[in-house]
Parts: structure tokens; sequence; C-alpha cells
């Protein structure tokens, strides 16, 4: 043990194998999931106001009888900054999931992980994939029309 480096992440702890172990690693993994989904829900949230905030604001800039805003343009810009958060949130999340993934299938880990080694994709992350390219549709479809 006096030649690691106090480090060395393979050596900071050791992994025993219990069931104990590995059914705390099985909680950790769902765990992320629940995390993944609820960075999908926050995601969900900021694309849905940020659609919702520009198309509300051009139908009432294009209303008879309403007296145009002082900035008529900042209502759009605000959601369509909205979306692009909510993309780049998707993305972190993804980002976030997939590190994770990856150090829980890490050399500590692998005795006391599940025995299948694929790449356990999950609908969530399916889901999270999906709201990011329909966010990025969004800000396109918007951005063609405000300028």
């Amino acid at each position: 043990m006096a030649d690691t480096q106090p480090d060395d992440p393979a050596h900071r702890f050791e992994v025993r194998i219990t069931s104990d172990s590995h059914f705390s690693w099985i909680r950790t993994r769902l765990s992320l999931e629940r995390t993944l989904l609820s960075w999908e829900r926050t995601g969900i949230a900021l694309l849905g106001f940020g659609f919702t905030i520009a198309k509300f604001f051009e139908y009432l800039n294009t209303a008879s009888g309403v007296k145009p805003g002082l900035l008529p343009r900042a209502p759009k810009l605000f959601g369509l900054a909205l979306i692009a958060a909510s993309v780049i949130v998707l993305a972190i999340s993804i980002w976030q999931y997939r590190w994770s993934i990856n150090y829980l299938r890490a050399a500590p880990f692998d005795r006391i992980a599940p025995a299948q080694r694929d790449r356990m994709n999950t609908p969530a992350l399916a889901v999270c994939i999906a709201l990011m390219f329909i966010g990025m549709a969004t800000f396109a479809a918007i951005i063609a029309r405000v300028i």
C-alpha cells in the first residue's frame, strides 16, 4: 500500500463483495436515473415556458387594439433564451449521466456491478436526447420568425 499514490481513485477505498454493496450499487444507479429525470423535468419546464412566452407575445403584438410594448422583441428574445437554457440543461444532464455511469462501471466497482456489460442505456436517456433535439428545433423555428 505504500507504493500507491494517495490521490489514485482506484485505491481510495476498498470495495467488498457483499450483497449489501451490490444493492448499494444498484441504489446509486437508480438515483442517477432519478437525477436524470429531474434534469429532464427542468428542461421541459424551461422549454415550455420559453415557447409559451415567445408565442404569447408574438400573438399579443399582432392583436388589434393592443398598444405595442416598449421593447417588442424582448419577450421573444427572453423566450429564446429559456429555450436555449433548456437545450444546455439537457446537454449537461446527458454529460453528467454518462460520466457517472462510466464511473460506476470503473474498476473499483466491476465486481459488485450487475453481470451485464452493455451500455445500460435507458428510456430516460433516449427521452432526454429527444427533448434536446426538440428544443433545438423549437429554437430554430422561433428564430426563423424573429429575424
